[in-house]
């Protein structure tokens, strides 16, 4: 049997089977591409932190013997520890940051999160445990955090990144309870068959098991679950209690949400719904009309000065111009220098969009912010920048509140729009096709170690995404303007 982890504790008390297939079907695994990204930032958050204490002794080996043979010789000497290796009771746990004190070591645990979760007290939990175990409780336990507040400078000192929170008195209550949690774990791992577990709130909390699209597949002769209703959580679960499980078998006098019954209607007849209110709204705006999108990056140690951990940073546009006469032009930005790309972004995007015409965006919220951040910034830049606030044109509440088309099944992303009116556009297609992918990509481009081929490979891949997303609105705006 596999031994433990402390990963793998906490992946079985979200679920039994997501740690039994991890180590029985480990091929079932989807990873996404958001998940890549929080992974990535977490081991940078790591190195960083090691880095704010200068003098600990790091336990860099994977090779558990070696590791915990190190470890036993930097307790030996009281030196402060850095990725400490105990290993007990068939489980094995890695200290990210060991204090040494009078009377012994003071554990801190290194997360990327902006805040203390209930799981990292599990996770100290769990740590504490087994130093205790090895012979080495520790004095006290706490978690490391980033502190979303803190400001770059650019001089490559990070120290202020970090918050930090005292866990003891949540810990030392839950200390006895482990003992349950790792022959739990045991028996679920000792049984030759996969637990019976029904999908639920777990799938997804505290984190999207990769093993979702596994545990939940497509019911048979479930085109429409009910669930596909927006915001209608609730009224779901009452429907499948009632024995209902596909859209269409709900009689309408069931629902009485407006949004729920326009999905209703749609979903029976299998033809979309366009309000005239959409079209009118469409056909006003006026020529030229200027489609346009933002990538970002958002490092949880930021790279650049005068950024913040976790904040949106621009990095790329896509602008389609749609002119009176129906002629289309494009124009784009993308920065893989590696260098802070804001200024540049700022710029080129003023000179893009002119002084006047609509500026189609969908989810006005996420560019204006950036759009906001960038006059703050460059205070020389303001009025312009702000300007083009002023002229923007949602797209997102005119599809949620006047359109709906029955394969979009409850969801108003643009991704889920396009297909309904240009099916011959698919994300699907794409190396780069979502904003998770695009991050990734970044990361890769701008990497010193990627080829300059690869790089090229990569920076055609995000073009491409962004300028399928603002095509997209064009594509919808035209479908509309019937």
């Amino acid at each position: 049997m596999a031994s433990l982890s402390k990963s793998k504790i906490i992946a079985h008390r979200q679920c039994p089977k997501r740690l039994w297939l991890q180590i029985n079907r480990p091929e079932l695994t989807q990873i996404s591409a958001a998940t890549q990204v929080r992974f990535d930032e977490g081991n940078k958050v790591g190195d960083i932190a090691r880095k704010n204490y200068p003098g600990g002794v790091f336990i860099e080996t994977l090779n558990r013997q070696a590791a915990i043979k190190l470890t036993k010789e930097a307790l030996a000497k009281h030196q402060m520890i850095f990725e400490g290796a105990f290993f007990e009771e068939d489980v094995m746990i890695r200290a990210d940051l060991l204090f040494p004190e009078d009377d012994g070591y003071r554990i801190v645990e290194v997360k990327s999160s902006t805040g203390v979760k209930s799981y990292h007290v599990d996770d100290v939990t769990v740590q504490s445990w087994v130093m205790a175990k090895a012979g080495y409780k520790p004095t006290s336990m706490a978690l490391a955090y980033i502190n979303n507040q803190f400001v770059y400078k650019g001089d490559g000192n990070y120290v202020g990144l970090f918050s930090e929170a005292d866990l003891s008195n949540q810990v030392e209550p839950n200390i006895p309870q482990v003992q349950s949690w790792v022959d739990a774990a045991k028996k679920t791992l000792a049984s030759p068959v996969e637990p019976e577990v029904v999908p639920g709130e777990q799938c997804t909390d505290p984190f999207t098991c990769d093993f979702i699209d596994y545990c939940s597949p497509p019911e048979v002769g479930v085109e429409y679950p009910v669930e596909i209703l927006p915001y209608g959580k609730a009224i779901a679960a009452e429907l499948r209690g009632e024995g209902y499980k596909d859209l269409r078998d709900v009689p309408a006098e069931r629902l009485n949400n407006p949004k729920h019954l326009k999905v209703h209607s749609a979903t029976l007849t299998g033809q979309p719904i366009l309000e005239p209110e959409a079209i009118k709204e469409i056909q006003a705006l006026a020529y030229p009309r200027y489609y346009l999108d933002f990538e970002t990056i958002g490092f949880a140690v930021p790279i650049w000065a005068g950024t913040r951990p976790y904040m949106q940073l621009p990095f790329q546009w896509s602008c389609h111009i749609e002119h009176a006469d129906g002629s289309i032009t494009h124009k784009e930005f993308l920065d893989l220098s590696g260098n802070d790309p804001r200024e540049m972004f700022a710029k080129t995007l003023i000179e893009a969009v002119s002084k006047s015409g609509p500026i189609v965006v969908y989810n006005a919220g996420f560019e204006g912010a950036r759009i906001k951040e960038l006059a703050a910034e460059y205070p020389q830049l303001s009025s312009e920048l702000l300007a083009i606030l002023d002229r923007f044109f949602d797209l997102l509440p005119i599809a949620r509140n006047h359109y709906y088309h029955p394969d979009m099944k409850g969801s108003w992303s643009i991704k889920d729009v396009l297909p309904t009116v240009a099916p011959e556009l698919n994300y699907a297609n794409l190396e780069v096709s979502d904003g998770a992918m695009a991050q990734e990509a970044y990361k890769e481009a701008v990497n010193s170690l990627t080829t300059l081929e690869r790089k090229e490979e990569v920076r055609k891949a995000m073009l491409k995404y962004c300028e399928q997303d603002t095509i997209a609105m064009l594509k919808i705006i035209r479908a509309w303007s019937i």
